[in-house]
């Protein structure tokens, strides 16, 4: 009797399991299999060109110090 139980204990626990990771799949199988393929399931976020201003503030300060050494 006791064996019976076990195995109905132990077959119960692989059927939630089952049932568990088909819920799973069900809801974030897409996701993983865009991963497997390396790709997004998002669509690319549209990347305009950044325009870097170098700047006179920098050659300004940079000029300051230079002065300040030479004063001290």
């Amino acid at each position: 009797m006791t064996a019976a139980l076990a195995t109905l204990t132990f077959l119960s626990a692989i059927w939630l399991l089952v049932v568990l990771g088909a819920k799973i799949m069900e809801q974030s199988g897409p996701r993983i299999a865009a991963a497997l393929k390396g790709r997004s399931l998002e669509p690319a976020l549209a990347t305009a060109p950044m325009r870097l201003r170098h700047g006179e503030r920098a050659v300004a300060a940079y000029r300051a110090t230079l002065r300040l050494r030479a004063a001290a």
